[in-house]
């Protein structure tokens, strides 16, 4: 590990420049440059590659509920792309908390507070690359426009409704345009509580949001 941190970026320009310098780079020329160890199965690092865009970009929001850069309010999202150049799967927003998500606003979701301004770095994801050889993108920097905006609330309201109304079970991947959502835990072991159709607690699956390749193709679109 780097033996000095990489302070926060003070603003927009710097964070950019600081993406700006690691695209291109491999994976494994990013992680010798910061002293990391790249994992030989990735499986079981999952998050490796954000931690390490965390670490050289500055990220400070470590594990609060908070976009990545607290003080420019930018939350940092990768972007594993195929061989093909578009989005290999979807992107995960943030865990749902399921006995009070009613309590909240769409303009003070969780949600919105990850999605209103993202610093997302395309990653080669394509399986037959070895993880220390797949390269780092252009960085793009992303607010929703007004028409992407007005889905993503929409979507949300719609799937917080069932949750609040305690739809859990009717609640699958079909729903959302533009979000969706998805068992988020290890394996079907892991519970959390949420509220059944009477109003009673019961031991759920927990939940996450994730953002469909439908608008992260958008957003890659804005690379050209």
């Amino acid at each position: 590990m780097t033996d000095i941190p990489i302070l926060p970026p003070e603003n927009i320009m710097v964070l950019q420049a600081r993406a700006q310098a690691v695209a291109g780079l491999s994976l494994g020329q990013l992680a010798g440059e910061l002293g990391v160890d790249v994992p030989a199965d990735q499986r079981k690092k999952k998050g490796w590659v954000g931690q390490l865009l965390e670490l050289a970009l500055g990220a400070d929001a470590r594990n609060q509920s908070l976009p990545d850069f607290t003080r420019l309010g930018i939350e940092l999202k990768t972007l594993p792309i195929n061989a093909q150049g578009k989005p290999r799967e979807t992107t995960f927003v943030c865990t749902i908390p399921l006995l009070t998500i009613q309590y909240q606003q769409w303009e003070n979701s969780q949600v919105w507070n990850k999605l209103r301004h993202v610093l997302w770095v395309p990653v080669e994801a394509c399986p037959s690359i070895p993880l220390a050889e797949r390269r780092l993108g252009k960085a793009i920097l992303w607010c929703p426009n007004a028409q992407q905006a007005a889905i993503l609330q929409q979507d949300w309201l719609e799937i917080t409704g069932m949750i609040a109304m305690g739809e859990l079970e009717l609640l699958s991947g079909k729903w959302g345009q533009y979000l969706q959502v998805r068992p988020k835990g290890l394996n079907g072991r892991c519970l959390c509580w949420g509220y059944n159709q009477a109003g009673d607690k019961v031991q759920t699956l927990p939940r996450g949001f994730y953002l469909r390749t439908s608008l992260t193709k958008q957003i890659l679109q804005l690379q050209t």
